[in-house]
């Protein structure tokens, strides 16, 4: 039986113990909610606070995504970032392709304790990209690359055309992301699958000479395609994400910790 594709917005209170932790999560271009939305069960499943907002011009029609700006998608982000920052301790950004270069504009301009992403784009490899902003007066939209998953009978719910005022868009959006990245300082864990029919390895060399001031470690995904939230490997995504939340929020209670014990050593005694 197909499974309808449910494009709504997710959204959970943090249900955990200890410090408040929240996650803004990010779908891809032409994508919607539903790509991530076992990624975003899960993490609430653990306790964390959640944030998955459906992007403009998004879970509708290609045609009202061609009228939308990328800045209203990093808007969005933005904005459920902030609901959770006024609520949590920490707050990781994660995504999904695009998704993914949104999560990095998230910790390039704002104070995250760290950033999930899996196979996030940042380069378009398309020949005609940089024609995109006058392709569009001419060809309304292209074919689009969807369900790039190598698990039978996944349907990731994404758009059947691409329209290509979208993709200009795109395209300006990825340009300033990595204008951005160098100020990125918290740690960045990367999902990669080693097939992707999407996102090119040009995206992942962008993506390292970019952070030079933040952490990267990336674990590599063997039996995924692009859209690997909804592949083979989504429980190692899954779990791997746990882990890395985890591990960076107990590091920096640590530091706290020992930072506050060295000020207190070094307070004179009345």
């Amino acid at each position: 039986m197909r499974i309808v594709p449910d494009h709504s917005p997710f959204s959970s209170p943090f249900s955990g113990e200890g410090p408040r932790v929240g996650v803004v999560l990010s779908h891809g271009f032409t994508g919607s909610p539903h790509g991530v939305r076992a990624w975003a069960v899960e993490l609430a499943a653990a306790g964390f606070a959640v944030r998955m907002p459906l992007l403009p011009g998004h879970g509708t029609t290609w045609q009202e995504l061609s009228r939308s700006r990328w800045t209203e998608w990093h808007e969005t982000v933005d904005a459920a970032y902030r609901e959770l920052d006024s609520e949590c301790e920490y707050v990781f950004a994660a995504g999904l392709s695009m998704g993914g270069a949104l999560a990095l504009r998230i910790a390039a301009t704002r104070p995250v304790a760290g950033a999930i992403l899996v196979n996030p784009g940042l380069v378009i490899d398309d020949p005609r990209a940089p024609l995109a902003g006058i392709l569009k007066l001419v060809l309304k939209s292209t074919p689009a690359i969807a369900n790039d998953i190598l698990k039978p009978g996944m349907d990731e719910g994404a758009y059947a055309r691409t329209p290509v005022a979208a993709a200009h868009q795109l395209n300006r959006m990825f340009k300033d992301t990595l204008r951005l990245l160098p100020d990125v300082t918290a740690p960045v864990r990367v999902f990669r699958s080693t097939v992707d029919h999407v996102v090119s390895d040009s995206s992942m060399a962008a993506l390292r000479r970019g952070l030079t001031h933040a952490p990267l470690q990336v674990s590599m995904l063997a039996n995924s395609y692009h859209v690997a939230t909804l592949d083979n490997d989504a429980e190692e995504i899954f779990s791997g994400s746990v882990d890395f939340i985890r591990s960076v929020v107990a590091e920096s209670r640590q530091a706290s910790n020992q930072s506050a014990t060295a000020s207190e050593k070094g307070t004179p005694d009345e």
